[in-house]
């Protein structure tokens, strides 16, 4: 069995998929799949690309209070969870503000963002993706979350309250920045943590669960087909020129999910884009952290 090409993405990253529940099962009959039916080893290997880990608790998310409330829009096989205050885009006198979290998220992630920029004059709708958080969905990937943010914008903008500002964090800021490449209304974009090649997390997938090479490359070939799209569409390099809005980049040095260096690629690639350092928030605490809250709601500000 041949060996994966070496990854270029952070490789405390694969603790993502290290987390995931019989981890050591998995692996063992993947690698009995490769041996006996390769072509059922590729099935399985893109059923579980797509399944975001860990798997969903919905009690995790707790009590969003009085002040928020919760929308669900079917969308494609699934659903879009929309999380507005209940003066909600239709009521407040500023534009909307979309707030997308990563993959394996959940949008209670994204709320203490929503209330600081709510306290700029900005209407925050939280967006919770296919088969992530309380939204139906049993497998979902980027490009699904690229085409649920232009569908939920749209919307949005049928409403009379277009999107003023994108805030997205990990693998929803390559959505986010795909999506506005691609002309979504939105004023400004702000990317949190971005890996800059969603390629690269197919080769960790392969490392991490022993899969060779040749299953890898048609894993992926099997999502590029479905989708319609190659995966370094997304990449800084393919949407960066297109990308004509202003933008804040924030990135932690010590990211152990996307490398620092990840966060600079899009800086570099986006005309005039703005990179804020971080040291010490690692890859999910910035989204609470009052730096970052305070840095966010700056640059969002109508």
């Amino acid at each position: 069995m041949t060996t994966p090409t070496a990854s270029t993405a952070s490789p405390a990253g694969s603790a993502y998929y290290r987390n995931a529940p019989g981890l050591v099962a998995l692996r063992w009959l993947m690698g009995a799949a490769e041996r006996l039916w390769p072509a059922l080893a590729v099935r399985a290997a893109y059923r579980l690309f797509g399944t975001p880990l860990p798997l969903r608790r919905f009690g995790r998310q707790g009590d969003w209070g009085a002040h928020w409330q919760a929308e669900r829009w079917p969308f494609e096989d699934a659903e879009i969870t929309l999380y507005r205050l209940r003066t909600g885009p239709a009521h407040a006198p500023g534009p909307a503000a979309l707030l997308l979290h990563g993959w394996g998220g959940h949008a209670r992630q994204m709320q203490a963002l929503g209330e600081s920029l709510a306290a700029q004059g900005l209407a925050p709708v939280l967006m919770e993706m296919p088969a992530h958080g309380r939204s139906r969905g049993r497998v979902s990937n980027l490009p699904q979350f690229s085409r649920a943010l232009e569908y939920v914008a749209e919307r949005l903008r049928a409403e009379g309250a277009p999107p003023g500002v994108v805030v997205a964090h990990s693998l929803a800021a390559n959505a986010a920045a795909h999506a506005v490449s691609r002309g979504l209304p939105a004023q400004r974009l702000v990317l949190l943590a971005p890996p800059a090649s969603p390629h690269e997390f197919t080769r960790l997938f392969a490392q991490v669960f022993g899969l060779s090479e040749r299953t890898r490359a048609a894993m992926q070939q099997r999502i590029e087909a479905h989708e319609g799209i190659l995966m370094r569409q997304f990449e800084p390099a393919a949407v960066g020129p297109r990308v004509r809005v202003p933008t804040l980049v924030v990135h932690d040095r010590g990211d152990s999910v996307n490398r620092f260096a990840d966060g600079e690629a899009f800086r570099d690639a986006i005309a005039g884009a703005r990179l804020v350092a971080t040291e010490g928030l690692g890859h999910r605490r910035m989204l609470q952290a009052p730096e970052v809250l305070q840095a966010v709601a700056a640059f969002a500000k109508p």
